[in-house]
């Protein structure tokens, strides 16, 4: 998902391991998907240097011939299975907020929006936070810069699109510089409060805090309890 602070320098970094091939079929798309959901297994369990090639073969019941036919090393799986949470975070947003062009039909307010938004993200994020400790704290070099996933570009772009359906409750007078405050404070505060040891409270009160933290920017709204 979108990088927050991470450890890339400012020198040049090399490029990250991409797959062999792209799945097209829905079977190799279904294959491709149970190589991740074992690499996720065995990274969580073993952690990188316990991870390799053969064990995640053997735990998604496939070949190792199976695995390279996509992926050439276990670097190249760590790059994917960061995209692959970034589409989980792009399905779950899409499914908080709709489509921008049936806004007409949504009668919410912005901080509603931002409610159901921090909600969805925080429950994609507790279904695995041992994983995103793994991907965000021990190895946040293998995800991709924002401007150079797709998918993060379309989490930016639909966040974009919010604030521009909400442009009369919206105070901050640049949209992009908006759009970037409230991406970044999603990823880091969403990522604080569940990856291990987590937020020193519940995490629906976590995400209570996020939203008054978002709509008292965005809005200038002061606390309110949502329904």
């Amino acid at each position: 998902m979108i990088p927050v602070a991470n450890s890339r320098s400012d020198s040049p970094m090399p490029s990250l391991p991409q797959p062999r091939r792209i799945p097209r079929q829905s079977r190799s798309r279904a294959l491709v998907e149970a190589i991740l959901e074992a690499t996720a297994r065995v990274l969580t369990e073993r952690g990188y240097a316990g991870t390799n090639t053969n064990l995640v073969a053997e735990r998604a019941g496939v070949s190792v011939g199976s695995v390279y036919q996509y992926f050439p090393n276990k670097d190249a799986l760590l790059t994917a299975l960061h995209e692959r949470h970034a589409a989980e975070m792009h399905a779950a947003m899409e499914r908080a907020l709709g489509s921008p062009s049936a806004a007409g039909a949504d009668t919410r307010d912005l901080r509603s929006k931002l409610a159901s938004l921090v909600q969805a993200w925080l429950a994609a994020h507790r279904v695995a936070p041992e994983l995103h400790r793994v991907l965000e704290k021990e190895f946040p070099f293998f995800d991709a810069p924002a401007d150079q996933s797709p998918t993060d570009q379309g989490i930016r772009q639909r966040i974009r699109a919010l604030l521009d359906e909400h442009r009369s409750e919206v105070v901050p007078q640049d949209p992009e510089l908006a759009t970037w405050v409230m991406v970044q404070t999603m990823e880091s505060l969403i990522h604080a409060a569940v990856i291990p040891p987590g937020a020193p409270c519940s995490a629906e009160a976590a995400g209570q805090a996020i939203v008054d933290l978002l709509a008292g920017y965005l809005c200038g709204q002061a606390r309110r309890a949502l329904p």
